[in-house]
């Protein structure tokens, strides 16, 4: 029975209550006394609210009293619990030692497979690391495996007189976090709306993405570079039951072998010198429920081509340095430009692998082989190269588009795309006609030393020296006319700024763009000649 007893604020009133009490040997489990008003919880199944009642009338200043649900720390427990269950991350509150003091609905379904009463266990038994790096005096965040799962752990100390007390744990999921930064990779969802083509081999390609993307199976795609794997990719993930999930890519080229493995696998706390306290989620956790895109998977060494096989078996792995399986449910999609099958002769490539990759296979034609469709590709990056140098968008004569057609396009959309970029930005009219054309394919093909121009991500996103945070690949120097390496890398300097000024014409914008300051920026573009 719980009882709240209201009285005038004199000094000695709650002693003489809890002694009335006390006379009787009733059983008090709990008192709370705040000014004018006393709360008793009474244990005492054959105790009378009545008698209660009577028992205080001699006492002076009792005003009133009647039973109550709930003693007001009982409600405030509630209301706080009530509170931590609507949030839907798991929150764990420890104390000072490891145990756990209070948890979340959230985390009762995280650990639904334990029977046993999960407040008063020690936290260690739950994770992968010593309770004492999660015992902080600031607000901080690291990875955690929580209950054999990848998660980030944001923790908040609970101080009290300048002392840590404990901290609370709240856990976010690798797949969230998966998730926004898949959209930082690409703000806009690339759908199979985004496939610009209407030629036969485009509309079978359609059908085909579509058709894969309902099955739940790894995809290849093979193409020559820069015909847009990884545009086919996202619209693969974009059609699939899991779009709201992850998104993630990779290029397989851009890294070594011991970066590669650690970005997709993560690695443990203390795996290495220099590793993040907690360590690091890798990016088959962060895909996790969605999709992972292996672009250039041809690059992979066999190292990690037995791994990657090992974890299409079972979808379990190990981080790098750690000790305990990590299980995720990711899709794999994986690109490349050359011919596995040779690779796999020359004993470049597994064979089970190829295998376990290649079980629904898209092929993407060659812009050579779709010239039917360089008229809408031309009209969609014309219009979108004018928008980004803010210009009114020029018209294209029909000899110049027959001139596009005609070309043969060995870097394919990705060449017509920057060609097309080049010409607008460098077009001070309306009109865009063969010989404009013509110059630019001509200075593509003379530039010695060449690099790719940039290319877009996709379709509707902005100039990038890359695709997905990686470095962009580029073409390798002729050996011919090199004299040495400073009078290579100044030509190299030159191209590179000849190619990106016209889009970014501003020392400002230019340096924003290649990260450096924009001093150096307008200091290299007076030393070759490109400004006054």
């Amino acid at each position: 029975m719980r009882i709240i007893i209201e009285s005038n604020d004199r000094i000695g009133i709650s002693q003489e209550i809890l002694h009335i009490f006390s006379q009787r040997a009733w059983n008090i489990r709990s008192t709370e006394v705040t000014i004018g008003f006393t709360y008793v919880h009474i244990e005492d199944e054959s105790l009378k609210f009545d008698d209660i009642k009577q028992s205080l009338q001699a006492i002076e200043g009792i005003i009133r009293c009647h039973e109550i649900d709930l003693m007001p720390s009982e409600s405030r427990e509630n209301h706080l619990q009530t509170l931590l269950d609507r949030i839907p991350n798991p929150i764990i509150d420890i104390d000072e030692s490891g145990s756990i003091l209070a948890i979340n609905n959230a985390t009762k379904r995280l650990l639904a497979d334990v029977t046993d009463k999960i407040e008063g266990q020690s936290i260690n038994r739950f994770i992968d690391q010593d309770v004492k790096t999660l015992l902080t005096d600031k607000v901080t965040s690291c990875s955690l495996l929580f209950h054999h799962q990848a998660h980030l752990a944001e923790i908040h100390p609970v101080v009290a007189n300048g002392l840590t007390k404990g901290v609370v744990i709240t856990l976010r999921s690798m797949g969230s976090l998966g998730r926004e930064l898949s959209i930082l990779q690409s703000k806009k969802n690339q759908g199979i709306d985004n496939i610009i083509g209407q030629c036969e081999k485009i509309q079978l390609l359609k059908q085909q993405t579509l058709r894969f993307a309902e099955l739940d199976l790894p995809v290849f795609i093979n193409g020559e570079t820069g015909t847009g794997k990884e545009l086919i990719a996202r619209a693969l993930h974009q059609s699939s039951q899991h779009n709201k999930a992850a998104f993630l890519a990779i290029n397989c080229a851009t890294l070594p072998e011991h970066l590669l493995e650690s970005e997709l696998f993560g690695y443990a706390a203390g795996a290495f010198t220099g590793a993040q306290k907690g360590g690091k989620p890798g990016l088959f956790e962060l895909a996790d429920g969605g999709t992972l895109f292996l672009d250039e998977v041809a690059e992979m060494s066999v190292y990690l081509q037995a791994k990657l096989l090992r974890f299409l078996q079972d979808f379990t792995f190990r981080r790098v340095g750690g000790n305990r399986e990590v299980t995720v449910k990711v899709r794999i999609i994986s690109a490349t430009h050359q011919d596995l099958p040779s690779l796999i002769e020359q004993k470049r490539f597994r064979e089970d692998l190829y295998y376990r990759l290649n079980v629904l296979s898209l092929a993407l034609p060659p812009l050579r082989e779709r010239q039917d469709d360089i008229p809408l590709l031309t009209q969609h990056f014309i219009q979108t190269a004018a928008y980004q140098v803010n210009q009114k968008t020029p018209l294209i004569t029909e000899a110049a588009l027959n001139l596009l057609q005609d070309h043969r396009w060995p870097g394919n959309i990705r060449q017509l795309q920057n060609t097309l970029f080049r010409v607008v930005a460098l077009n001070t009219g309306e009109v865009i006609n063969d010989s404009h054309i013509k110059q630019n394919l001509q200075r593509s093909q003379e530039s010695t030393p060449t690099v790719n121009t940039v290319p877009l991500i996709n379709q509707e996103e902005t100039p990038a020296l890359n695709s997905s945070g990686e470095a962009q690949k580029i073409r390798e120097t002729s050996s011919e006319g090199v004299q040495d390496w400073q009078s290579a890398q100044a030509t190299f300097e030159k191209e590179l700024l000849q190619t990106l000024y016209p889009l970014f014409p501003s020392t400002r914008k230019l340096a924003h763009r290649l990260n450096v300051s924009h001093n150096k920026i307008a200091m290299k573009l007076k030393e070759h000649g490109i400004i006054k």
